[in-house]
Protein backbone atom coordinates (compact mmCIF):
# COMPACT_ATOMS: atom_id res chain seq x y z
CA UNK A 1 0.00 0.00 0.00
CA UNK A 2 1.07 3.26 -1.06
CA UNK A 3 0.71 6.81 0.48
CA UNK A 4 -1.84 7.44 -1.61
CA UNK A 5 -3.28 4.16 -1.04
CA UNK A 6 -3.00 4.66 2.62
CA UNK A 7 -4.68 8.07 2.60
CA UNK A 8 -7.65 6.78 0.67
CA UNK A 9 -8.27 3.62 3.14
CA UNK A 10 -7.83 6.13 6.19
CA UNK A 11 -10.42 8.64 4.79
CA UNK A 12 -12.92 5.95 4.83
CA UNK A 13 -12.43 5.16 8.25
CA UNK A 14 -15.26 5.10 10.49
CA UNK A 15 -14.10 6.80 13.88
CA UNK A 16 -16.17 6.38 16.88
CA UNK A 17 -16.03 9.27 20.10
CA UNK A 18 -16.17 6.50 23.12
CA UNK A 19 -15.64 9.47 25.58
CA UNK A 20 -18.60 10.92 28.28
CA UNK A 21 -19.66 14.37 27.90
CA UNK A 22 -17.69 16.88 29.82
CA UNK A 23 -19.87 19.56 32.23
CA UNK A 24 -19.61 20.86 35.60
CA UNK A 25 -22.94 18.45 35.85
CA UNK A 26 -20.66 15.52 34.96
CA UNK A 27 -20.45 13.54 38.76
CA UNK A 28 -16.22 12.76 39.78
CA UNK A 29 -15.58 9.04 41.38
CA UNK A 30 -17.74 9.79 44.83
CA UNK A 31 -15.78 11.90 47.10
CA UNK A 32 -13.29 13.94 44.53
CA UNK A 33 -13.46 17.52 43.30
CA UNK A 34 -15.90 18.25 40.75
CA UNK A 35 -15.32 20.20 37.31
CA UNK A 36 -15.29 24.27 38.04
CA UNK A 37 -15.00 26.71 35.27
CA UNK A 38 -15.12 30.60 35.48
CA UNK A 39 -14.22 32.78 33.25
CA UNK A 40 -11.59 35.57 34.07
CA UNK A 41 -12.17 37.77 30.99
CA UNK A 42 -15.11 38.66 28.53
CA UNK A 43 -14.87 39.49 25.21
CA UNK A 44 -16.55 43.08 25.96
CA UNK A 45 -14.96 43.34 29.46
CA UNK A 46 -10.86 42.86 28.66
CA UNK A 47 -8.43 45.04 30.57
CA UNK A 48 -7.08 46.27 27.76
CA UNK A 49 -7.66 46.79 23.74
CA UNK A 50 -9.79 44.22 22.10
CA UNK A 51 -11.26 41.93 24.56
CA UNK A 52 -11.35 37.64 24.13
CA UNK A 53 -12.64 35.04 26.27
CA UNK A 54 -10.86 33.43 28.79
CA UNK A 55 -12.05 30.75 31.59
CA UNK A 56 -10.18 29.07 34.27
CA UNK A 57 -10.94 25.31 34.60
CA UNK A 58 -10.11 23.28 38.19
CA UNK A 59 -10.67 19.71 38.76
CA UNK A 60 -9.36 16.46 39.70
CA UNK A 61 -8.45 14.03 37.10
CA UNK A 62 -11.33 11.35 37.39
CA UNK A 63 -14.45 13.53 36.05
CA UNK A 64 -15.96 12.20 33.22
CA UNK A 65 -14.46 9.76 30.63
CA UNK A 66 -10.19 9.72 32.50
CA UNK A 67 -7.25 7.30 32.23
CA UNK A 68 -5.89 6.14 35.31
CA UNK A 69 -2.23 6.57 36.11
CA UNK A 70 0.28 4.06 37.12
CA UNK A 71 1.14 6.47 40.20
CA UNK A 72 -2.63 6.51 41.20
CA UNK A 73 -1.84 3.81 43.29
CA UNK A 74 1.29 3.24 43.08
CA UNK A 75 3.93 5.78 44.25
CA UNK A 76 7.03 4.46 41.69
CA UNK A 77 5.32 4.50 38.91
CA UNK A 78 5.22 6.05 35.77
CA UNK A 79 3.24 9.62 35.28
CA UNK A 80 0.90 10.07 32.70
CA UNK A 81 3.50 12.37 30.18
CA UNK A 82 6.06 9.81 31.18
CA UNK A 83 4.04 7.10 28.76
CA UNK A 84 4.70 6.93 25.08
CA UNK A 85 2.15 7.36 23.21
CA UNK A 86 2.28 4.01 21.73
CA UNK A 87 0.96 2.64 24.70
CA UNK A 88 -2.39 4.10 24.80
CA UNK A 89 -2.85 3.34 20.66
CA UNK A 90 -3.56 0.30 19.08
CA UNK A 91 -5.10 -2.87 18.19
CA UNK A 92 -7.80 -3.54 20.32
CA UNK A 93 -11.17 -5.09 20.95
CA UNK A 94 -14.74 -4.20 22.64
CA UNK A 95 -16.64 -6.72 24.16
CA UNK A 96 -20.39 -5.90 24.66
CA UNK A 97 -21.72 -8.09 27.33
CA UNK A 98 -24.65 -5.79 28.69
CA UNK A 99 -26.78 -8.75 28.17
CA UNK A 100 -25.11 -11.42 30.38
CA UNK A 101 -24.47 -8.71 33.57
CA UNK A 102 -27.21 -6.24 35.87
CA UNK A 103 -26.78 -4.94 39.13
CA UNK A 104 -24.14 -6.17 41.41
CA UNK A 105 -23.23 -8.92 38.70
CA UNK A 106 -19.49 -9.98 37.94
CA UNK A 107 -18.10 -10.15 34.44
CA UNK A 108 -15.72 -13.39 34.05
CA UNK A 109 -13.31 -13.64 30.97
CA UNK A 110 -15.18 -16.67 30.02
CA UNK A 111 -17.64 -13.89 29.02
CA UNK A 112 -15.42 -11.53 27.20
CA UNK A 113 -13.71 -14.25 25.03
CA UNK A 114 -17.52 -15.65 23.97
CA UNK A 115 -18.27 -12.27 22.66
CA UNK A 116 -14.93 -11.04 20.85
CA UNK A 117 -11.75 -12.33 20.43
CA UNK A 118 -8.88 -10.63 22.50
CA UNK A 119 -5.42 -11.22 21.88
CA UNK A 120 -2.21 -10.79 23.75
CA UNK A 121 -1.12 -6.71 23.83
CA UNK A 122 -4.62 -6.20 23.51
CA UNK A 123 -6.39 -2.50 24.18
CA UNK A 124 -9.79 -4.39 25.83
CA UNK A 125 -12.81 -1.94 26.44
CA UNK A 126 -15.92 -3.52 28.38
CA UNK A 127 -19.57 -2.12 27.78
CA UNK A 128 -21.05 -3.38 30.53
CA UNK A 129 -24.32 -1.25 29.55
CA UNK A 130 -24.05 0.87 32.40
CA UNK A 131 -23.55 4.28 30.40
CA UNK A 132 -26.74 4.58 29.49
CA UNK A 133 -26.51 5.52 33.32
CA UNK A 134 -24.49 8.36 32.93
CA UNK A 135 -25.25 11.73 33.93
CA UNK A 136 -26.31 13.12 30.27
CA UNK A 137 -28.40 10.05 29.72
CA UNK A 138 -32.29 9.38 29.14
CA UNK A 139 -32.08 6.88 31.94
CA UNK A 140 -29.65 8.85 33.92
CA UNK A 141 -29.09 7.34 37.46
CA UNK A 142 -25.66 8.27 39.65
CA UNK A 143 -26.49 5.75 42.15
CA UNK A 144 -26.55 3.05 40.14
CA UNK A 145 -23.61 4.46 37.92
CA UNK A 146 -21.11 4.14 40.35
CA UNK A 147 -22.62 2.40 43.14
CA UNK A 148 -24.30 -0.74 41.45
CA UNK A 149 -22.67 -1.40 38.23
CA UNK A 150 -21.33 -4.82 37.48
CA UNK A 151 -17.47 -5.53 37.95
CA UNK A 152 -14.64 -8.48 37.76
CA UNK A 153 -14.58 -11.96 38.85
CA UNK A 154 -11.94 -13.25 41.21
CA UNK A 155 -9.71 -14.59 38.24
CA UNK A 156 -10.20 -11.37 35.81
CA UNK A 157 -7.09 -9.37 36.82
CA UNK A 158 -5.50 -13.01 36.43
CA UNK A 159 -6.59 -13.62 33.03
CA UNK A 160 -5.70 -9.47 32.16
CA UNK A 161 -1.71 -9.66 33.82
CA UNK A 162 -1.52 -12.96 31.51
CA UNK A 163 -2.38 -11.75 28.39
CA UNK A 164 -0.53 -8.84 28.89
CA UNK A 165 -3.31 -6.41 27.98
CA UNK A 166 -2.15 -2.44 27.13
CA UNK A 167 -5.08 -0.89 28.81
CA UNK A 168 -8.94 -1.68 29.94
CA UNK A 169 -11.70 0.56 29.58
CA UNK A 170 -15.59 0.64 31.27
CA UNK A 171 -17.98 2.38 30.60
CA UNK A 172 -19.10 2.82 33.84
CA UNK A 173 -17.77 4.33 37.37
CA UNK A 174 -15.15 2.17 38.18
CA UNK A 175 -13.10 -1.00 36.61
CA UNK A 176 -13.22 -2.42 40.84
CA UNK A 177 -16.40 -3.83 41.53
CA UNK A 178 -18.11 -1.29 44.04
CA UNK A 179 -17.88 -3.36 46.34
CA UNK A 180 -14.37 -4.35 46.41
CA UNK A 181 -13.97 0.08 47.09
CA UNK A 182 -14.71 2.24 50.09
CA UNK A 183 -18.59 2.33 48.18
CA UNK A 184 -19.04 -0.50 50.47
CA UNK A 185 -18.92 1.30 53.51
CA UNK A 186 -20.57 4.57 52.00
CA UNK A 187 -23.05 2.44 50.91
CA UNK A 188 -24.09 -0.13 53.47
CA UNK A 189 -27.51 -1.05 52.22
CA UNK A 190 -26.26 -1.62 48.58
CA UNK A 191 -23.45 -3.65 50.14
CA UNK A 192 -26.36 -5.95 51.51
CA UNK A 193 -28.08 -6.47 48.17
CA UNK A 194 -24.95 -6.80 46.74
CA UNK A 195 -23.91 -9.59 49.03
CA UNK A 196 -27.19 -11.67 48.55
CA UNK A 197 -27.08 -11.24 44.43
CA UNK A 198 -23.51 -13.14 45.61
CA UNK A 199 -24.52 -15.92 47.70
CA UNK A 200 -27.51 -16.23 45.28
CA UNK A 201 -25.39 -17.38 42.07
CA UNK A 202 -22.36 -18.58 44.35
CA UNK A 203 -23.34 -19.47 47.75
CA UNK A 204 -20.63 -17.56 49.40
CA UNK A 205 -20.58 -14.19 51.24
CA UNK A 206 -18.77 -11.35 49.46
CA UNK A 207 -15.69 -11.83 51.73
CA UNK A 208 -15.80 -15.25 51.15
CA UNK A 209 -15.63 -14.92 47.67
CA UNK A 210 -13.47 -11.62 47.69
CA UNK A 211 -10.97 -11.93 50.84
CA UNK A 212 -10.96 -8.08 51.57
CA UNK A 213 -6.64 -8.33 51.37
CA UNK A 214 -6.43 -9.74 48.42
CA UNK A 215 -9.02 -8.29 46.46
CA UNK A 216 -9.65 -4.54 47.81
CA UNK A 217 -9.21 -2.38 44.56
CA UNK A 218 -7.50 -5.08 42.91
CA UNK A 219 -7.51 -3.76 39.45
CA UNK A 220 -5.77 -0.90 40.84
CA UNK A 221 -3.62 -1.86 43.64
CA UNK A 222 -2.01 -5.45 41.76
CA UNK A 223 -2.63 -4.22 38.10
CA UNK A 224 -0.93 -0.81 38.09
CA UNK A 225 2.53 -2.02 39.89
CA UNK A 226 2.93 -3.74 36.31
CA UNK A 227 1.81 -1.15 34.16
CA UNK A 228 -1.44 -2.47 33.13
CA UNK A 229 -4.04 0.81 34.40
CA UNK A 230 -7.39 1.34 32.75
CA UNK A 231 -9.74 3.99 31.53
CA UNK A 232 -13.54 4.81 33.32
CA UNK A 233 -16.27 6.64 32.45
CA UNK A 234 -15.88 5.60 28.88
CA UNK A 235 -19.55 6.33 26.90
CA UNK A 236 -20.42 8.20 23.92
CA UNK A 237 -20.78 5.69 20.61
CA UNK A 238 -19.71 2.93 22.70
CA UNK A 239 -23.39 1.49 22.15
CA UNK A 240 -23.02 1.43 18.51
CA UNK A 241 -20.03 -0.76 18.59
CA UNK A 242 -21.67 -4.12 19.53
CA UNK A 243 -18.51 -6.68 19.91
CA UNK A 244 -15.56 -6.40 17.50
CA UNK A 245 -11.81 -5.93 16.91
CA UNK A 246 -10.89 -2.49 16.11
CA UNK A 247 -8.02 0.22 16.55
CA UNK A 248 -8.02 2.19 19.78
CA UNK A 249 -6.84 4.90 21.07
CA UNK A 250 -6.82 6.69 24.25
CA UNK A 251 -5.64 10.83 24.19
CA UNK A 252 -4.40 12.08 27.65
CA UNK A 253 -2.57 15.38 28.16
CA UNK A 254 1.06 14.89 28.75
CA UNK A 255 1.32 15.87 32.16
CA UNK A 256 4.46 14.83 33.59
CA UNK A 257 2.99 15.63 37.23
CA UNK A 258 -0.14 14.10 36.56
CA UNK A 259 -1.49 10.48 38.21
CA UNK A 260 -4.35 10.51 35.95
CA UNK A 261 -5.98 12.46 33.50
CA UNK A 262 -9.38 13.63 31.57
CA UNK A 263 -8.56 12.28 27.89
CA UNK A 264 -10.31 11.04 24.45
CA UNK A 265 -10.89 7.90 23.16
CA UNK A 266 -11.60 7.03 19.76
CA UNK A 267 -11.86 3.67 18.16
CA UNK A 268 -11.33 3.10 14.40
CA UNK A 269 -13.12 0.18 12.66
CA UNK A 270 -12.21 -0.42 9.00
CA UNK A 271 -14.45 0.74 6.39
CA UNK A 272 -16.85 -1.98 5.02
Amino acid sequence: MNSNQFLQFMDKVKIYDLTQRLSVHTPPWPSYMPLGIQYFKRIAGAHMGQGANGQIITTSNHVGTHIDGEIHFHSSGRCIGDVPLKEWVGAGAVADISDMVGDYDLYSPEMIMSKVEVRKGDILIINTGYHKYGWDQKHSDEVRYFVKHPGPDKDFHKWALKLKLKWIGVDCGSADHPMNTIIRDWHPKAFVEAEKVLKAKTGKTWDEYFPPKEFYQVMHIKLFPAGLVHAENIGGDIGKLGSQRLWIGCYPLKGIEMESAMCRIVAMAQPK
